[in-house]
């Protein structure tokens, strides 16, 4: 019992005087790592996945189909932006600014199937069917003639992973 105490007094008189020393013992700490950890991993995460408004993410989705395939041209903003009025009850300052936030958060075209197939992994659920719906028509009145290779995969994919179940909420709202 005495070997066991003088242990412990010896490592409690070495931290002590590292402290007082100026070495930084919260490295230490398992609780301060975890939330260290944490954070870390949120900020340097990518900024698409802390996406979890069903509105955001639609409008994520289609304007990733747009993407695929390099940049949108005028014709394909002015749609996407009537689409996103019409659908979710907008104003054209609000819907334009949802592809202009939309545009920055997905990134460099090389990724985006990757990016859209994670959110929807993650935020697939949270889809009532008559959003999901919603979406699935304005994939296909925006993109129904010549679709790229990269178009129809994520077309299929979107409508793989959106659900059929009702939710609580059946309707859009911001």
């Amino acid at each position: 019992m005495h070997l066991i105490l003088g242990f412990l007094t010896s490592v409690l008189t070495i931290l002590y005087m590292l402290d007082r020393l100026g070495v930084d013992l919260g490295g230490l700490n398992p609780f301060a790592w975890a939330r260290r950890r944490r954070f870390r991993k949120k900020y340097e995460g990518d900024p698409i996945y802390a996406v979890e408004d069903p509105m955001e993410i639609a409008a994520l989705l289609v304007t990733g189909m747009a993407r695929a395939d390099g940049d949108i041209t005028a014709e394909q903003k002015q749609a996407i932006e009537h689409a996103f009025m019409s659908t979710f009850s907008l104003s054209d300052k609000d819907a334009h600014q949802l592809l202009i936030a939309s545009t920055h958060l997905l990134g460099a075209t090389q990724v985006i199937h990757t990016q859209l197939e994670g959110l929807l992994k993650r935020t697939g659920d949270t889809f009532t069917r008559t959003q999901a719906e919603s979406i699935l028509g304005m994939v296909s009145e925006l993109y129904s003639d010549a679709l790229s290779e990269e178009q129809r995969l994520l077309k299929a994919m979107i409508r793989e992973r959106l659900p059929v179940s009702d939710g609580p909420n059946t309707e859009w709202s911001r």
